[in-house]
């Protein structure tokens, strides 16, 4: 679902609060696309937290399988800040939605640090080194991006929607843009996003699979 969900927005690339579309098409609305995402999201938490509560459970490690149990809430309480970001238009809920994007996998990564290599000897390494990379381009980039863009609509003294009125705009209306300056910031996050994320999602199934073979 998370490698399909990434796929359909590839290819309908949107930038949901400016409202700016690569695709003329009603499926680039912010609607579909925040939709999908959100279905797509709360998958690839789902699979961060299935591993780690497997390794947990099977490595008999309480606290593991107690932070296992918190990763999809926490993902699900960022979906609703970016929802509330998408439909108000305030990016302080964007910068509150990736702090817990990273606290979910820094909870990951502590899980596993806590059982310890012996489960997954041969991707224990990888699974570290793919968490504490994600965690810090979430607190280094990501959320310093969102509170800085916040504090420009402050500055500028900017208005925010409300969700009622969010809600209609993101059904109705979207603005095509090609140009350079208007997408740069975001090609970062999406250029990791929709390739070293799908990949990792692909390589999530694999790494589950290592239980079965005692590696």
């Amino acid at each position: 679902m998370y490698v399909a969900g990434c796929a359909f927005r590839s290819f309908l690339p949107v930038i949901d609060i400016p409202r700016l579309v690569l695709v003329d098409s009603r499926l680039s609305s912010v609607l579909v696309g925040r939709s999908v995402a959100t279905v797509a999201e709360l998958c690839f938490a789902a699979q961060w937290a299935l591993l780690l509560h497997r390794a947990a459970a099977s490595g008999g490690a309480p606290v593991a399988l107690a932070m296992s149990l918190a990763v999809v809430p926490l993902v699900v309480l960022a979906e609703a800040c970016s929802w509330y970001a998408v439909l108000t238009t305030e990016q302080r809920a964007h910068a509150a939605e990736n702090s817990l994007w990273g606290l979910a996998a820094a909870l990951v990564v502590a899980g596993l640090l806590v059982i310890g290599p012996q489960r997954l000897p041969a991707l224990y390494p990888l699974i570290i080194a793919g968490g504490v990379i994600y965690v810090v381009f979430i607190v280094v980039y990501d959320v310093p991006m969102y509170w800085a863009r916040w504090r420009t609509d402050q500055a500028r003294g900017r208005g925010y929607s409300s969700i009622a009125a969010g809600m209609v705009d993101v059904c109705r209306r979207w603005t095509v843009s090609y140009r350079w300056e208007d997408w740069s910031d975001e090609v970062a996050w999406m250029s990791l996003y929709f390739t070293f994320g799908v990949w990792s999602s692909i390589w999530l199934v694999h790494a589950s699979l290592a239980f079965g073979h005692g590696s």
